[in-house]
């Protein structure tokens, strides 16, 4: 193609954007016209990409950081000739592919999805830190030399995850990525922080490492000679384009106002007239260089076993039996953020160097480069305090979005954890997990059920979480216990049970206590262990308050919101059978630094508050000792 053409192609795509959001009634066509003419020249002249083969290694990624402008996104799959004018017009229609913000297709959506898309995007500032896991996997792992093309939009750059990205990049020397920005100066409210300044992306873009070049967006020459640099440097690259919003038609161009409004039917002829009328420009695409796949094949995972009463926490479990599924499973990669030694993730880091990635303290870019990664077909687990996850939440959110299979754990949970306080503490984690679409939330009590549950993960599709505690637990299963994902163990139970104690992790065994207590006295309840946290085992749930006097207590080392307690009520919803009552133990005030022993009981969890909570609910009298009130 000839400079001419591709700028007549940057037209196209400027009016297709148009009459996309204008058939649609809403849309971002503004932003779409403004990144036109780059998007015209990577595709006509540098994307390496095979339409017919989306998910091979060998192509090019393209990634839409800036999400609402999907319109353009769409106006190349159609100038590619992969969807017809038809299927682009139906923009942001109930069960069309193409929706407001770019979505991969996934089994897991009711919504069709694009084979073209290999993430969400549209929640800004995730692009660049999912293109980062890519990069990995293309410079370290597959060795393939696809580059990662990531459009950026001017707003975004104010997201601290941009920036862990531009570090992260750096860090590891990933030639392979190439951002594009887009730097139209109007963002959704007005000017955007440095308009037209791009000497600052620039500078800033350079203090971390990367190479920079500064062009202007709409010379189609230049945007070439740039894209065609980007291929030859040694390092990350930044082109900083400066652009105009709404450009090529003069009632939009740089004009305020307009970020996110569809043109009205006039307006669009208008607006094509200017552009000089409709256009029917197919570019030929090339296709990357073939590489043989010589992907290693899977053997069985050979757990590592714990016998029975010796003690070890539930972390380190995680760490040895990440070192076990790696040996079996050439594709798992583990991601750290600094806390390797914690989460015990450093075993699998001597065991398997070259695919373990250090993230350091940087939780966003640790959630997106394990998405980033697991796109490109890597079994991707990242580890990190579960308190630090929290940080990560839109990103484990939008991982949900994308269909990505994503693997979690968050180590150091509750006011077990001791000494370093609540700001270590893990209290949230639970909820916040339950709450993502498809999740998976498991939570191991002993050695051989955080093993067993860790290789579970590796074959679980979605977002699956691990909680797993600081301080080591007795192992109460062999090493050849089941643990079903959606099941639960009943570990006590007779036909006089008069009400259940359910937990998991450490308060399992804090109700274990109580159980031993309450028999001495008379008075028996069933145990149970619920492991798997969501989904949850309804059957036995149910069979138990029929069984129990409907008389539940739930025993969490988690606040009350959302956790356990909430995961059991879930189980006697839209059924006929009747909610039990459910008395929740849970941390209910702000912790402080103690021992383990001493915050669980100021916490009211530990077994004595728990059998004592028995005894006030079934009217039984308290024995001749002194039992602590219960702080709520």
């Amino acid at each position: 193609m000839t400079d001419t053409d591709m700028a007549e192609l940057g037209a196209q795509l400027r009016i297709d954007s148009i009459r996309s959001t204008t058939e649609a009634g809403s849309g971002h066509p503004t932003s779409s016209m403004s990144a036109a003419d780059l998007m015209a020249v990577l595709l006509a002249k540098h994307l390496r990409y095979d339409w017919n083969a989306p998910q091979s290694l060998n192509n090019d990624r393209l990634i839409f950081s800036k999400g609402h402008a999907s319109p353009l996104l769409y106006a190349m799959y159609k100038a590619a000739g992969v969807i017809s004018d038809r299927e682009m017009l139906t923009l942001r229609k109930l069960d069309s592919p193409f929706e407001g913000h770019p979505k991969p297709r996934s089994a897991r959506s009711s919504w069709p999805g694009l084979p073209w898309v290999d993430v969400a995007t549209g929640s800004l500032g995730q692009g660049l830190a999912t293109a980062v896991g890519m990069g990995l996997v293309g410079k370290n792992l597959a060795k393939r030399p696809f580059k990662i093309w990531v459009l950026l939009g001017d707003s975004e750059m104010a997201e601290g995850s941009v920036w862990e990205a531009f570090d992260k990049a750096a860090h590891d020397k990933l030639d392979n990525i190439v951002a594009i920005l887009d730097m139209n100066r109007l963002g959704q409210r007005g000017p955007t922080e440095f308009g037209w300044d791009a000497d600052v992306y620039a500078n800033r873009a350079k203090a971390f490492g990367w190479a920079t070049i500064e062009i202007d967006g709409h010379d189609v020459k230049a945007i070439g000679a740039a894209f065609a640099k980007c291929a030859k440097q040694k390092k990350p690259t930044l082109v900083v384009a400066k652009t105009v919003k709404g450009s090529g038609v003069s009632f939009l161009a740089n004009k305020e106002g307009w970020h996110g409004k569809a043109l009205d039917a006039k307006q669009m002829e208008a607006a094509i007239a200017e552009l000089g009328g409709l256009r029917g420009i197919t570019v030929a695409v090339a296709k990357p260089e073939e590489f043989i796949d010589d992907s290693a094949v899977n053997t069985p995972i050979e757990l590592p076993k714990y016998k029975l009463g010796t003690e070890e926490a539930t972390r380190r479990a995680f760490g040895d039996a990440l070192v076990a599924i790696g040996k079996a499973r050439p594709n798992v990669v583990v991601l750290d953020g600094e806390v390797a030694n914690s989460t015990y993730t450093d075993a699998f880091q001597q065991a398997f160097p070259e695919r373990f990635f250090e993230v350091f303290i940087a939780e966003q870019q640790l959630v997106s480069a394990a998405v980033g990664m697991s796109v490109l077909g890597k079994t991707a687990f990242a580890a990190t305090f579960a308190a630090f996850l929290t940080r990560a939440y839109d990103q484990i959110r939008m991982a949900a979005v994308s269909g990505a299979n994503l693997r979690l754990c968050g180590s150091h949970v509750g006011v077990s954890i001791g000494e370093d306080g609540p700001s270590q503490m893990g209290l949230e984690d639970l909820s916040m997990m339950r709450a993502i679409h498809g999740s998976t939330v498991l939570y191991p009590c002993d050695p051989n059920q955080a093993a067993r549950l860790t290789a579970a993960m590796v074959d679980l599709s979605g977002i699956s979480y691990l909680r797993t505690t600081r301080g080591k637990l007795p192992a109460i299963y062999g090493p050849d216990e089941a643990f079903p994902v959606g099941g639960s163990k009943v570990l006590r139970q007779s036909k006089k049970d008069q009400a259940t104690l359910i937990a998991a992790g450490v308060t399992l065994h804090e109700s274990l206590k109580a159980y031993e207590q309450l028999k001495k006295e008379g008075i028996l309840v069933r145990v149970i262990d619920l492991y798997s946290v969501k989904p949850v085992d309804a059957a036995t749930l149910q069979t138990a308050a029929q069984e129990t006097e409907n008389r539940f207590f739930v025993i969490e080392d988690h606040w009350a919101e959302g956790g356990l307690g909430d995961a059991v009520l879930d189980a006697f919803t839209g059924g006929d059978q009747s909610i039990p009552k459910v008395t929740k133990l849970a941390v209910r005030i702000l912790p402080g630094s103690g021992k383990p022993e001493e915050l669980l009981s100021v916490a009211g969890i530990d077994g004595l508050a728990i059998a004592q909570a028995v005894r006030e609910a079934i009217g039984a009298k308290t024995p001749p000792v002194e039992v602590r009130p219960r702080l709520i």
